[in-house]
């Protein structure tokens, strides 16, 4: 049986990316130290396996996007159910760093086809241009990844064993996954020439400055995902302000999401990409002025706001500007840079929080106010296909 009604669409993929999120980007932050304990290795030599899986998915990004504008991501999905059921399968049994790493470079793959970027492709070869809201209803759901992940993971790895909980993650992918993917429609959209041949799309001004201002912000996403409860303490805050705020970002995405598929959504996209980017300064400035004891809860309900909303614009903003032609191809190509930042992000701001402590939130806003700027600098008016 395949679906075609809208919200069961938005349904059925906001459950697989939900899955796919948990149990691929979010497991590290609650298995890395057991899994690096048991193989006898350090931790930072488990998230270097980690940050070289993100490389991977890059990587794999551009050709992925053009395979979803050939095909549609129905397949495209589903593969990406198999190969990350591989992936934890090999993580489950790996005795070894070899092994580590192995699963790493199967787990990378699996990102780099499964993620948001092939979700959205899918949506726009299937809606076209019409995307939009049924992107949002995807990160709306996709949002409580973390949510439902960490402590699904954190229970089996307790009473299951680290093992275990991957092995049963890579089951839940070929039980629950894999046939849910394959209920989602063919390209309803009649493909064109450039879609089922290998696209030109110059690295112009536009894609470039969207490339770069999108790098940047996933840059400052990322590290405080990693290190927010950290840097909350090393600004001031006791241990359970920082983890009592840090609770607040899924909420804060989930309630900025709400308001971007609202409000927002009689704006142009790129106003809901400039205030993205523009929140997590304001936070930092209130956290600067106030102290983290006092104000460590506005700047976590500002950041995860920002970082709600910018994974909306991430695949509205190019469809807006470039339209749905090779939109898939386009999102793989504006991936790259943002996928080896999120790589070097985490170790990145590790160094910095232990040489300027909350001092670094003077880089991680210089980073989001550029982003701003270079968005600015861009029009909002959408480009006449050729």
């Amino acid at each position: 049986m395949i679906v075609h009604n809208r919200l069961v669409v938005i349904l059925v993929l906001g459950t697989t990316q939900t899955l796919a999120w948990a149990s691929s980007f979010y497991l590290p932050a609650i298995l890395g130290d057991r899994i690096a304990e048991d193989l006898g290795m350090s931790s930072t030599w488990f998230f270097a396996a980690f940050s070289a899986a993100l490389v991977v998915s890059a990587l794999v990004g551009p050709r992925v996007g053009r395979t979803v504008d050939a095909i549609g991501g129905r397949e495209v999905l589903a593969v990406s159910n198999v190969v990350l059921a591989a992936g934890l399968a090999v993580l489950a049994f790996a005795h070894s760093q070899v092994m580590l790493w192995l699963a790493w470079m199967v787990l990378g793959v699996g990102m780099g086809i499964g993620l948001y970027d092939t979700a959205f492709a899918a949506l726009g070869r299937i809606y076209g241009s019409e995307a939009r809201s049924a992107i949002t209803g995807i990160t709306l759901l996709a949002g409580f990844a973390s949510t439902v992940g960490w402590p699904l993971t954190a229970w089996g790895a307790s009473e299951l064993g680290w093992r275990e909980t991957c092995l049963a993650w890579a089951a839940t992918h070929i039980i629950l996954g894999l046939p849910l993917n394959l209920l989602l429609p063919k390209a309803l959209r009649v493909a064109t020439a450039s879609d089922t041949s290998k696209p030109h799309i110059p690295l112009d001004r536009p894609m470039i400055v969207l490339g770069l201002a999108f790098a940047a912000s996933w840059t400052v996403v990322t590290a405080m995902a990693v290190h927010l409860p950290r840097l909350l303490e090393v600004a001031g805050a006791s241990s359970i302000q920082a983890v009592a705020a840090g609770t607040l970002i899924g909420p804060s995405q989930v309630g900025a999401r709400l308001f971007e598929a609202s409000f927002m959504k009689r704006f142009h996209p790129m106003v809901s990409a400039r205030l993205s980017v523009v929140l997590h300064p304001i936070g930092a400035a209130v956290l600067g002025m106030f102290g983290a004891a006092v104000a460590s809860v506005p700047f976590t309900i500002l950041h995860g706001a920002g970082g709600g909303i910018l994974t909306i614009a991430r695949g509205t903003v190019p469809l807006a500007i470039f339209g749905a032609e090779n939109y898939g191809y386009r999102l793989g190509v504006l991936g790259v840079p943002t996928r080896i930042a999120t790589a070097a992000a985490p170790l990145l701001f590790g160094i910095l929080i232990d040489k300027f402590g909350a001092g670094v939130l003077v880089f991680s806003s210089a980073l989001s106010i550029g982003a701003f700027i270079g968005l600015c600098l861009l029009p909002i008016e959408r480009r006449p296909h050729r």
